[in-house]
C-alpha cells in the first residue's frame, strides 16, 4: 500500500536564535504543498532508541507565529546516533515506521555529520537535507555566509559587554568575558570587535596546536600593564571559551576528569577558564607588585535562546523555505545555504574534512584584513612597544623592573603577532596610520 509522503523536522545540538523560524517556514511550505509534517522531539534521543512516540504534528496553526521566539519548539539534545551502528540503524527504522520519507535536520557540525551518516545508512529510503545552525559561526560555509543565530548572539553579547565596559570604567576593574565558541573564535571576535572591547583572545591567533597557559596569561597581564602605563585601571577582555581545548594538558591536568558530551566534546562549561585566568593573571601581576580587580563573566546561555533579531528572522525563514522546496523537489544529501540572496545547496560530500573525516570547521582567518583591523584597535602589547625605547621604558617602569627584565618577561609574545595591516591604496583602500595603535590607547 502506498503511503503519502511525510516530512520530519529535527533539531540537534545547542540552541541558536532562529530555530523556530526555520521550523515554521519549512512546515508551512510543506503544508501548502499538501505534505504532512511532524516534529521529532528532542533531537535523535528517542529515535535512536527505537522510540517513535515523541513526535508532534507541525500544522500551519501550530507554527505560524513561533518564528518570533527563541529556543526550539520541538526541543533539542546532543544525542549522537553515529557512535553506535545499532543506534544509527534504529534511527533510520524509527523514521520509516513513522512513514517519513524526507528529513530536515537543523544543527551544527555534529548534527551535519549525523545527517550525512543517516542519509548513507538510509540508502535512498529517506532523503535528508541539513540547515546550518550555530552561534559559533564555524560550519563549512563560504567566508561571507554566516550560520544562523550568530548575528543575534553577537547582538545580545555586545549589549552585555557594553554594560560591563561602563561598569569597568565606573569601578576601575577588569572583566574577563568568556564567550561561547567550542572550536572557533568567531563569536568572541564579533562581540569584542563590535563592542570595542580592550582586547579579544581567540584560539586561532596562537597558531593551532598546544597553547601554553603562560602565553595566554602573559597576553592578558601585558594588556593590563599597558593600560596601567597610561593611567587606566579598567578594561574588558573577551576570551573565546575554545581556548580550553587547545591549552597544553600539562597546564590543565584536571581537564581529563571533566565531563564530555555524547559527541566526545569536552563540556567546556565544566572548566572554569575565566576563574583560572583570573587567578593566574593576578598571580603574574603580583610578581611586579601590581594589583587589580578582575571579575570573570561567562556569556553564552544568555545568548543562544534569545529571540532572533530581524536579520536572523528573515534569514532563517529563507533557509526553512529553501530546505522544504529543495527536499520536496527531490533534493537530497545537501546542506542548504543562502549566498548573495540566492539558494545554493552544498552537497554533503563537500562538507567532510579529509583529515578528520568529520564535518569541516570554519576557523577565523587571522591573515584577513578583517582580523588585522580588529587587532589594530586592541590594547595589548605590540611589536612597536618594544621598538620604541620610550614606550618600553614606560612599560618597564610600570612594572618596577629594568627594560631588560621587561623584555625578558614579555617580548616573546611578539613572535605570534601578525604583520601590521597595509591596505592596498590601488584597491581603493589606504595605508594604515602608524598612530592608530596609540589612538586606541586613549579610547
Amino acid at each position: 500500500m502506498h503511503h503519502p509522503e511525510k516530512v520530519a523536522i529535527l533539531v540537534s545540538g545547542g540552541p541558536a536564535p532562529g530555530i523556530n523560524s526555520v521550523i515554521s517556514a519549512a512546515a508551512i511550505r510543506c503544508a501548502l504543498e499538501g505534505v504532512k509534517v511532524i516534529g521529532i522531539l528532542d533531537g535523535f534521543e528517542w529515535l535512536m532508541q527505537g522510540d517513535i512516540e515523541h513526535t508532534v504534528p507541525l500544522t500551519i496553526d501550530e507554527v505560524s507565529r513561533i518564528h518570533f521566539r527563541g529556543g526550539s519548539h520541538i526541543g533539542t539534545s546532543r544525542a549522537n546516533p553515529t557512535r553506535d551502528p545499532a543506534h544509527l540503524e534504529n534511527t533510520v527504522l524509527s523514521l520509516l515506521r513513522l512513514d517519513v520519507s524526507m528529513l530536515i535536520t537543523i544543527g551544527g557540525d555534529d548534527t551535519a555529520f549525523s545527517a550525512m551518516r543517516l542519509e548513507e545508512r538510509a540508502a535512498g529510503r529517506i532523503r535528508v537535507v541539513h540547515v546550518p545552525k550555530t552561534i559559533d559561526n564555524d560550519l563549512g560555509l563560504p567566508p561571507f555566509v554566516d550560520t544562523f543565530g550568530y548575528q543575534t548572539a553577537r547582538h545580545h553579547g555586545v549589549e552585555i559587554v557594553k554594560n560591563l565596559m561602563v561598569d569597568s570604567t565606573t569601578t576601575s576593574r577588569w572583566y574577563f568575558v568568556i564567550a561561547m565558541g567550542r572550536k572557533a573564535g568567531h563569536l568572541a571576535l564579533g562581540i569584542g570587535k563590535s563592542a570595542g572591547a580592550t582586547l579579544t583572545l581567540i584560539p586561532e591567533e596562537f597558531g593551532g596546536g598546544s597553547i601554553r597557559l603562560k602565553t595566554v596569561v602573559d597576553t592578558l597581564a601585558g594588556a593590563i600593564i599597558k593600560r596601567l602605563s597610561y593611567g587606566r585601571r579598567q578594561g574588558v577582555a573577551v576570551i573565546a571559551e575554545g581556548l580550553v581545548l587547545d591549552l597544553d594538558p600539562a597546564d590543565l591536568i584536571a581537564i581529563e576528569d571533566v565531563e564530555r558530551d555524547a559527541h566526545g566534546n569536552l563540556r567546556i562549561a565544566e572548566v572554569n577558564i575565566g576563574e583560572i585566568l583570573k587567578q593566574q593573571v593576578n598571580n603574574r601581576l603580583k610578581e611586579f607588585g601590581l594589583k587589580t580587580t578582575i571579575v570573570e563573566k561567562n556569556i553564552g546561555y544568555e545568548l543562544r535562546c534569545a529571540d532572533p533579531i530581524p536579520l536572523d528572522m528573515e534569514y532563517t525563514r529563507d533557509l526553512g523555505y529553501a530546505a522544504a522546496k529543495f527536499i520536496l523537489s527531490g533534493g537530497n544529501a545537501a546542506m542548504v545555504s543562502m549566498q548573495a540572496g540566492e539558494f545554493v545547496p552544498i552537497p554533503f560530500t563537500q562538507l567532510l574534512d579529509p583529515v578528520t573525516g568529520r564535518a569541516m570547521i570554519r576557523l577565523v582567518n587571522i591573515h584577513s584584513e578583517r582580523y588585522a583591523i580588529a587587532r589594530s584597535y586592541m590594547i595589548r602589547l605590540k611589536r612597536e612597544d618594544f621598538q620604541d625605547p620610550h614606550e618600553t621604558a614606560k612599560l618597564a617602569a610600570t612594572c618596577g623592573v629594568s627594560i631588560e627584565r621587561f623584555r625578558e618577561e614579555f617580548e616573546y609574545l611578539m613572535a605570534q603577532e601578525p604583520p601590521r595591516l597595509k591596505l592596498d591604496a590601488g584597491k581603493g583602500g589606504f595605508i594604515e596610520d602608524e598612530a592608530m595603535g596609540e589612538s586606541a590607547v586613549r579610547m
